[in-house]
């Protein structure tokens, strides 16, 4: 098969990836309520990096919602989407070195990294809503974390994420016969 084949194979199958972009909706919406709560920035932030653990489970079962098996592809340009995902994991050391160097920034940073790690997904799944999102979601978090609270960056990025999914679900519409 060859890479545009790939490509478009991989992007019809997994639906753009739409999954943990849905599992991301709720992850947002959970930092939103811990922000909210009256407790030490510290330990509001260690909460912050709890609100990430159930992402998997929570883009299996919107995987099952919009028929995309997440764990399932014998593309093998899945793992190289397996390795942008890893490569988001060296980010968070940025983010865990916030934590308490600036911990009044971290759900900001956290945000910004959350945006750029999207980019390589642009490629993969030859969709333009990765590229303008991987590139809106750092420069608008930065903005509104320098200008606002925690809470207000959170919700923002619930909300971001659910236009960037219902976009993402609108390309898939529109290239879903790009498969063959």
């Amino acid at each position: 098969m060859e890479l545009e084949e790939l490509r478009n194979a991989i992007s019809a199958e997994q639906k753009n990836g739409a999954p943990f972009i849905m599992a991301s909706i709720v992850i947002w919406a959970m930092i939103t309520a811990v922000c909210l709560l009256e407790i030490p920035v510290l330990t509001r932030n260690l909460l912050v990096f709890c609100c990430a653990a159930p992402l998997l489970p929570l883009a299996w079962i919107m995987g099952k919602v919009i028929k995309v098996d997440i764990f399932g592809s014998t593309n093998p340009l899945s793992k190289l989407g397996l390795l942008f995902t890893m490569n988001q994991m060296l980010y968070l050391l940025i983010v865990m070195w916030v934590y308490s160097a600036v911990p009044d920034k971290m759900v900001m940073v956290y945000a910004m990294v959350f945006g750029a790690h999207l980019l390589p997904y642009s490629w993969l799944y030859k969709s333009k809503a990765y590229m303008i999102f991987a590139v809106f979601i750092p420069f608008a978090a930065l903005l509104l974390g320098l200008m606002c609270s925690a809470p207000a960056v959170a919700a923002a990025m619930a909300v971001t994420d659910i236009v960037f999914v219902l976009l993402l679900l609108q390309e898939v519409k529109k290239t879903g016969n790009r498969k063959e």
